[in-house]
């Protein structure tokens, strides 16, 4: 790339720069959150929304516990008037909810937005103009005096209207592209807006900086925000908002700073959906909240709900490695991680933790609406013991022996590795079933029952290749007697070496499980599980599944 002279910073530094927000590592409260999905969002769609979507999707915003809300530009569009029409006349808008809409410094635009709002009983009217030297210079060839006055005439006429326009208002007022103004010039246009609308505690203005574009790495945005917080008038009586775009990818660092540096309020949209590279994505802005502990303010425990939600309304789709919200951001395919995750939540587990610590997973998948078998462990190729120990223990109750596990493990990877793709949970059992419970050839299980005997004696009837066979032994108990019974059909050098069990599921409706080992000083050893209602009888199954293993890995 050769032509990267030609680029040079358009941003501006502020005169003085204390940096004092670097010197705080966390925010410690949520900010006032405005939605935007019903202006940048739907202006930056293909195909934007009709207004039944709009009103659904305004409705799902107020689930979401969004309590300001930009539902578009009136004056610039029939459908965008008629909606906030419906909302306002068909008594859409909580009483704790405040509507926003936009409108420039232009007369009849500022009149259509009053039309528009007339009766509503809480909203903001966001008036904005352009302040930026390439804006001034190239789009509207005005000078700064001019620019200046025309977002005081802008601010004039706000006053005038809301005096004679049925509703309650509020104002807000952008510099837009806000990053490429002169710092000091910014502060000098919101002052002189300030100065107009005179706001107080009671009712207070908006100033809100918006990263047009992205211009600079987001330590030079929260500096700017830094300085107008410092010194802009009324500041007890001014909410200060921010308003990134995604042009470098910065914007959750933009907002993420710009609220150290003293930011109040936040404008984004649902996944950061926008124009160009889109909004600041306001679910990765709280989450990030969330997992420092901090309460965002907005529910999203049902992210899939959500997402649905989004995707159908938008015809937009979500990376599969968006932040916590992508198909794939909580997966783990490779078997270390696998190992950690799944030692990580037997440890909450042993030591009853509250708070969350695993490994590889910055949240709890669950929080989320999310299911730790089918959206953490994910099972191909490059999966390991852990992983696959953990899904069957989670998905279907099978409590895997430790040395089990790298059996097992080594069985699903090839099959994985032999068929180039990832193994859902499904055919992860059947693999299991297929390998190694109640295996019955070549030898099978007719019947067992037994006498107490000078200890316990057990009758065991198995064919083996169509031949019946009557095998008895004698033990300490039940499982020894049976034991003894079957040693003689164990393959030459095979013994057995280790043996456990567990139930699967509660009640009466549980089923006994039984693993067993049989080991050579030769030969591999050999797993074989059973299951049944009776424990004694999936001990069988267990050990004949073993032995015909270890037949059939003879024979083959």
């Amino acid at each position: 790339m050769e032509n990267y002279k030609k680029y040079q910073k358009g941003y501006f530094m502020p005169p003085v720069c204390e940096m004092k927000w670097a010197k705080k590592d966390a925010v410690t409260k949520a900010p006032s959150w405005c939605s935007v999905d019903l202006r940048d969002g739907n202006q930056a769609l293909v195909v934007p929304m009709s207004l039944d979507d709009k009103i659904e999707f305004f409705k799902y915003l107020l689930k979401l516990g969004f309590k300001e809300i930009e539902v578009g530009f009136p004056a610039a569009s029939e459908t965008e008037y008629l909606f906030l029409r419906r909302l306002i006349e068909d008594n859409l808008i909580p009483d704790d909810v405040t509507i926003q809409v936009l409108t420039q410094a232009r007369e009849h635009i500022i009149k259509k937005t009053f039309d528009a709002l007339k009766g509503a009983k809480s909203a903001i009217v966001h008036l904005y103009n352009s302040t930026s030297v390439a804006q001034r210079e190239q789009v509207f060839r005005k000078s700064k005096e001019e620019i200046l006055k025309l977002a005081v005439d802008g601010a004039v006429m706000l006053n005038d209207f809301a005096k004679n326009t049925e509703g309650n208002f509020r104002f807000e007022y952008s510099p837009e592209s806000f990053t490429g103004t002169e710092i000091d010039y910014a502060l000098e246009v919101c002052n002189a807006v300030l100065d107009v609308w005179k706001p107080t505690p009671d009712k207070k203005a908006i100033i809100n900086l918006p990263v047009t574009v992205e211009m600079s790495l987001p330590h030079v945005y929260a500096s700017q925000v830094e300085y107008m917080n410092d010194n802009l008038k009324y500041r007890d009586c001014v909410e200060l908002s921010l308003h990134p775009h995604n042009d470098r990818g910065c914007g959750v660092a933009d907002t993420e700073l710009g609220l150290l540096a003293g930011a109040d309020r936040v404008e984004g949209t649902l996944f950061g959906n926008g124009e160009r590279t889109g909004n600041v994505d306001i679910v990765t802005v709280a989450l990030n909240m969330y997992v420092l502990g901090v309460d965002p303010k907005l529910d999203f425990s049902n992210l899939p709900e959500v997402i649905e939600t989004y995707e159908r309304l938008t015809n937009m789709s979500i990376d599969p490695r968006h932040p916590y919200s992508g198909k794939l951001v909580f997966a783990a395919f490779s078997g270390s991680h696998q190992d950690a995750i799944a030692k990580g939540m037997k440890w909450r587990e042993e030591k009853h933790l509250d708070t969350w610590t695993v490994p590889y997973l910055p949240i709890d998948p669950k929080d989320l609406g999310r299911e730790y078998e089918g959206d953490v462990i994910r099972i191909n190729s490059q999966s390991g013991k852990g992983g696959i120990g953990f899904l069957m223990e989670q998905r279907f109750g099978y409590v895997l022996p430790k040395d089990m596990r790298e059996d097992f493990g080594y069985c699903v990877k090839n099959v994985s590795d032999h068929l180039h793709k990832e193994l859902h949970p499904d055919e992860i059992h059947k693999i299991f079933n297929n390998e190694y419970v109640n295996i019955d050839t070549p030898i099978k299980l007719i019947s067992c029952h037994f006498e107490q005997k000078n200890g316990i004696i057990a009758h065991v009837t198995i064919d083996e290749n169509g031949s019946v066979h009557e095998l008895t032994g004698c033990g300490n108990g039940r499982l020894d007697a049976v034991y003894a019974a079957l040693g003689e059909i164990l393959p030459t050098g095979y013994s057995v070496g280790s043996y456990s069990e567990h139930a699967i599921g509660q009640g009466s409706n549980s089923q006994a499980c039984a693993y067993i080992c049989l080991t050579s000083d030769t030969e591999k050893p050999v797993w074989g599980v059973g299951t049944d209602n009776d424990i004694i009888v999936a001990s069988l199954h267990a050990l004949l599944s073993a032995v015909n293993r270890a037949k059939q890995q003879r024979k083959d």
